[in-house]
């Protein structure tokens, strides 16, 4: 491996995380100096001076091996959760050193789970920089370095496939450069769209800014202890809907629906299904919630239902109720639709919805085969046939998915889970959820549970961002001397 070309390209990404934090070193002199300045400087300091050093001293070069890629995404995404981190630490405050550490790859993977109890607490500098992780993470440090690589670079193509699943280009075609700047440029519009809507809705600036950066990158962090709940705006919470479901639609559908000015492109199949199945989904839990008496009118059951179903599926995790009262069959439908999640070519984690379909038409050929051994059937999914050895991945990933989270909850349960949340714990990060049921349903939080349990969580939360096999596989590059 190439020491000095990994140390240059994780240095950018280190820059492009002191940018963040010096905005938000902006935000609190705004604020008077609020008692988030010097964690705030200080770490700024620190990650500059980090990033900045093998930037200038190392050349650049387009000659990055495969095994350098992989290596340059795995030590960015940790080296950011850990200068991530130092904000809090310093700071202090509920934040110990595993709260810190739970939060800040919670902010990158756009998990949206939070320690925090009492959110309003935090001085608005912080809060921004809470923010500012999720954009970042939303885009993918992945994505900020594709942006810097040379497009000569042999390993370009190969890294891209590590951020957008191979899944999100059925759709179309396009180089790898293409696709990133359709990635970062309808993430980008999106967060903006999505920040003006917010405030001309009666959102306050600030906090426009914040949930504007969450809703885009399918996080959940809110400037609010109550999320969404407490601007009590049925039509901020309809608003928040509609960003929602955006957010965890393949890109390159909005961008080819954008650029030719037709909705031709939406009718791909797999947006079809994910659409199908959030309607039956959100009209199930409002019945639910209506026959059950926890919403008076049918109005507020349909907002309620729609709003958690879209927003679990699209693993954002804001929220306007409390789920922790609801009844057996919508809180079912929440931990369904938190595994399937949205669509691939989008920042939603889970298996993706795209995923799902393939097994499900892969099982119907299965059936097909055994009772019809002779003749021959296909999968199909829109125009494209899918052949054995491009299923057996997709197989192979949803296997690992639950494997792992078999493993996870099993580790919870050995160091002691006095909560009982190893399992819906380990699904809602290990899909990039943040919340779940219970305690650490929409409106609670994981300030209860075990410090060993965070760090598993967090573990959850980092396989479940990077589609597990880069980790693999960067794991397999370390003790393969070939």
């Amino acid at each position: 491996m190439n020491l000095k070309v990994i140390s240059r390209n994780v240095g950018i990404a280190l820059l492009v995380s002191s940018l963040f934090m010096l905005l938000s070193v902006g935000v609190s002199i705004i604020d008077g100096r609020d008692s988030a300045l010097a964690p705030l400087l200080i770490t700024f300091s620190i990650t500059f001076i980090t990033g900045v050093f093998p930037f200038i001293f190392v050349h650049r070069t387009s000659q990055i091996s495969l095994k350098d890629g992989y290596m340059i995404i795995f030590l960015s995404w940790l080296l950011s959760f850990i200068f991530g981190a130092l904000p809090y630490a310093l700071w202090g405050g509920p934040f110990t050193l595993a709260n810190a550490w739970f939060e800040s790859v919670s902010g990158f993977t756009t998990t949206g789970a939070t320690i925090l109890e009492d959110v309003e607490s935090l001085p608005r500098s912080l809060l921004f920089w809470r923010a500012s992780t999720h954009f970042i993470g939303g885009l993918g440090v992945v994505v900020f370095l594709l942006l810097i690589i040379p497009n000569s670079s042999p390993v370009r193509l190969r890294l891209t496939n590590m951020e957008l699943s191979s899944l999100s280009r059925d759709d179309y075609r396009s180089r790898a450069n293409k696709t990133v700047f359709i990635f970062a440029g309808v993430y980008i519009g999106l967060c903006i769209l999505s920040f003006f809507t917010f405030w001309i809705c009666g959102m306050p600036l600030f906090d426009a800014v914040c949930h504007a950066f969450s809703v885009c990158a399918a996080g959940g962090f809110s400037s609010r202890t109550a999320s969404i709940g407490a601007f009590g705006s049925p039509l901020i919470s309809s608003v928040t809907i509609v960003f929602m479901f955006l957010a965890s639609v393949h890109f390159g559908l909005i961008f080819i629906a954008l650029a030719n000015r037709s909705l031709r492109p939406l009718r791909n199949p797999v947006l079809r299904f994910y659409v199908l199945a959030l309607i039956v989904c959100s009209i199930l839990a409002t019945i639910s919630l209506k026959f059950n008496g926890i919403e008076d009118s049918w109005g507020s059951a349909l907002l309620d239902g729609t709003f958690h179903v879209v927003s679990y599926a699209s693993t954002t995790g804001f929220a306007i109720s409390d789920n922790s009262a609801w009844p057996m069959l919508p809180c079912f439908i929440l931990i369904v639709v938190s595994l399937v999640c949205g669509c691939a070519g989008s920042p939603t984690g889970g298996i993706k919805v795209d995923r799902f379909l393939v097994l499900a038409k892969a099982i119907r050929m299965q059936i097909q085969k055994t009772l019809y051994p002779s003749a021959i059937f296909e999968v199909r999914v829109g125009r494209k046939v899918l052949h054995d050895e491009e299923i057996y991945p997709h197989v192979l990933y949803i296997a690992m998915f639950f494997l792992l989270i078999g493993l996870s909850t099993v580790l919870c349960l050995l160091i002691g889970d006095p909560n009982g949340h190893a399992l819906t714990g380990s699904l809602a990060s290990l899909s990039n959820v943040g919340p779940s049921l219970g305690s650490i349903g929409s409106m609670g939080n994981y300030a209860a549970e075990p410090a060993a349990m965070k760090f598993i969580f967090a573990l959850d939360m980092f396989l479940g961002r990077v589609e597990i096999y880069p980790v693999f596989a960067v794991i397999a590059t370390i003790f393969n001397r070939r």
